[in-house]
């Protein structure tokens, strides 16, 4: 199977599909998941932590930045990635607004961090060591693992989410020591 993938993917460029029709999810084709068991249950899957950044738009006071775990990659050739975020985010505007951003890759050592970027109404870069990433200047959070600076791609609707793709633009990994991701498995961090 694995050498008929490869044989699909050296035959040349592939055509994309013709884009979905996007449409709101009906109440009667919701599926009956008790929601709490859906997280429950989708817990169990261990994912990595970032913290979504983005330069300050025209008239913002400050970067706008908030903890993610659904991120991803997503393409190699253009390279794209991409996270999920709530609709009724307050700080998705503020990054849509701005047109950039930037995921920092937590280490296992950033607990506190991320938990400063889960809250809402504080300022979260207050004693945050920062600098610009070099293509949006969306701040870079000093400590990290790896960023990715990325301008918005795309942005699809995904249930009660949005589906952010950003190209990317620059990226860059740590100094290179053995440190840990922060992980989230089970309502906690690993």
């Amino acid at each position: 199977m694995a050498a008929a993938a490869v044989r699909y993917l050296r035959a040349g460029p592939v055509e994309a599909l013709p884009r979905p029709e996007l449409r709101c999810v009906r109440e009667d084709e919701r599926a009956p998941v008790d929601p709490g068991e859906f997280r429950r249950v989708l817990g169990s899957f261990a994912s990595g932590v970032t913290v979504v950044t983005a330069p300050a738009a025209e008239g913002e006071d400050g970067p706008a930045g908030f903890a993610c775990q659904s991120f991803s990659s997503l393409s190699l050739d253009p390279p794209l990635v991409a996270f999920m975020v709530g609709r009724t985010s307050t700080t998705w505007p503020r990054i849509a607004r701005a047109g950039a951003f930037c995921v920092n890759v937590l280490s296992a050592a950033q607990g506190p961090l991320c938990r400063a970027f889960a809250r809402s109404g504080t300022d979260k870069f207050a004693g945050v060591d920062h600098d610009a990433a070099p293509v949006s200047g969306a701040p870079r959070l000093a400590g990290t693992l790896a960023w990715i600076d990325c301008a918005i791609h795309a942005v699809h609707t995904g249930g009660d989410h949005l589906i952010v793709v950003g190209r990317v633009n620059a990226l860059g990994a740590g100094d290179g020591t053995d440190e840990q991701p922060l992980l989230f498995h089970k309502g906690r961090f690993l």
